[in-house]
C-alpha cells in the first residue's frame, strides 16, 4: 500500500491547485465576473443606457395588429415580423422581432414601441449595444466558435477553487473562530482574501456549478435523466400568413406574453400565454393548447444563475458572488507576488552564539 498523505501534505496540493487555478484564469474570471455581476440588474441597465427604449406613456391595451403595423412601417427591405413580446409586469415597451430573410444567418433587429400609442421608441440589431456585449462577454468571452466551452471549463474551475478555497480557509489547528479573526495574516490583501473567499464561497460554487450546467447542458442533462434542449434551425418567417394576429389572440383565449410567427421550417403560430402554451396551425387555425409544463432542472440552474424571478435577496447575493471573485482573482496575485518577493530576500545569517 502507498504512503498515505498526511493533513499538511494534503493541504498543499490543494493549496496548489487553488493556486494555479486562480493564477491562470484570473485573467479572465475578472470580465467574466463583472459581467455576471452586472447582468443581474439586466433590465435596470438597459434603461439607463437606452432610455428612449422606456420612454413608455401607459399599459399595452392596443390590438397586436396596431403593433404590428407601426413596426412594418420601419422594417428594412426584406425584413419580416417574426415575434411579439409584451412587457413583463405591464410594464415597459412592447417588443417586436423582425428577420432578414435574404441569404444567410437570419439578423434579428427589435423595435421598441409604447404600449398605450403604439409609436416607435427604438430600432437596434439584436446584437448592438453595451448590454448585449456584456451578455457575449459573459456567455463566450466574446469568441466565436469555442467561446462558450471555454466559459463552461473557466466555471468548472471556479468551483474547484471555492472548494479548496473553503479547505484552505479552515484553521489547521484551533478553534474554527480562528479563521475568522481578521489579522490571520500580517498582510491586508492575505486577509481580505481569506475573508471575502469564505464568505462568498458557497454562492460562487453555486454560480461556477450553474454556469458550467449552462455550458454543458447535454453532458449535464444525461446525469439527471434530462434530454438537452436542440437549437431550432435558422427559420425564415411567413411573408404572408394566412391568419392575422389579432385572429390568433383571440383564437387562444387567454392573455399572451409572447407571440412567434409560422415560419418556412414550422407553418404554425406559437403563443405563450399566462397560463400555458398554445399552438395555431396557419392554414386551418386549429389551435392546440398545453398546460403549464413543469420547470426542467436546467432551466432552475438558469434562473439560479442569472437571478430570474428569485428576488432581490438572491439578486443581491449572485450579484456579489460576482463581484468579490474580481477582488479575489486581484488579491490572489498581490499575494503571490508578494510570496516571490519574500523568497527573494536574502537571508541574513545569524553571528553564532557565544
Amino acid at each position: 500500500m502507498g504512503k498515505q498523505l498526511s493533513k499538511v501534505e494534503l493541504r498543499n496540493i490543494w493549496f496548489s491547485v487553488h493556486k494555479w487555478a486562480g493564477l491562470l484564469l484570473g485573467l479572465l474570471i475578472i470580465p467574466l465576473s463583472l459581467s455576471g455581476s452586472a447582468l443581474v440588474w439586466h433590465d435596470w441597465l438597459d434603461a439607463q443606457v437606452n432610455p428612449q427604449r422606456y420612454a413608455v406613456s401607459g399599459p399595452a391595451t392596443l390590438p397586436p395588429s396596431r403593433y404590428v403595423a407601426a413596426a412594418q412601417a420601419v422594417l428594412a427591405p426584406g425584413e419580416r415580423i417574426a415575434s411579439l413580446r409584451y412587457p413583463e409586469g405591464g410594464e415597459g415597451p412592447v417588443v417586436i422581432g423582425a428577420v432578414s430573410a435574404r441569404v444567410g444567418p437570419p439578423q434579428r433587429t427589435n423595435i421598441y414601441l409604447g404600449g398605450a400609442t403604439a409609436r416607435v421608441l427604438d430600432k437596434a440589431g439584436s446584437n448592438e449595444g453595451a448590454v448585449r456585449v456584456l451578455h457575449r462577454l459573459h456567455g463566450s468571452l466574446l469568441v466565436p466558435g469555442m467561446g462558450r466551452q471555454i466559459v463552461g471549463w473557466i466555471g468548472v474551475a471556479m468551483l474547484t477553487s471555492s472548494l479548496t478555497g473553503l479547505w484552505l480557509w479552515w484553521p489547521l489547528t484551533g478553534s474554527v473562530r480562528r479563521g475568522f479573526r481578521w489579522k490571520r495574516r500580517p498582510q491586508f490583501d492575505a486577509n481580505l482574501h481569506h475573508q471575502l473567499g469564505f464568505w462568498i464561497c458557497i454562492p460562487l460554487a453555486m454560480l461556477s456549478l450553474t454556469g458550467a450546467w449552462i455550458s454543458f447542458p447535454a453532458f449535464f442533462g444525461s446525469i439527471v435523466g434530462e434530454r438537452a434542449g436542440q437549437r431550432p434551425a435558422p427559420a425564415v418567417p411567413l411573408a404572408e400568413p394566412v391568419q392575422r394576429v389579432d385572429e390568433i389572440v383571440r383564437g387562444v383565449g387567454g392573455q399572451p406574453i409572447a407571440i412567434t410567427w409560422p415560419t418556412d421550417k414550422s407553418p404554425a403560430w406559437k403563443v405563450t400565454l399566462v397560463q400555458g402554451d398554445a399552438e395555431v396551425a396557419d392554414a386551418s387555425g386549429a389551435v392546440t393548447t398545453r398546460a403549464p409544463q413543469p420547470e426542467t432542472l436546467a432551466r432552475t440552474m438558469r434562473r439560479w444563475h442569472d437571478g430570474t424571478g428569485m428576488g432581490p435577496v438572491w439578486q443581491v447575493a449572485i450579484f456579489l458572488g460576482g463581484l468579490i471573485p474580481a477582488v479575489l482573482a486581484v488579491t490572489g496575485a498581490t499575494m503571490w507576488v508578494g510570496s516571490r518577493k519574500w523568497r527573494k530576500r536574502p537571508v541574513r545569517k545569524l553571528a553564532p552564539a557565544e
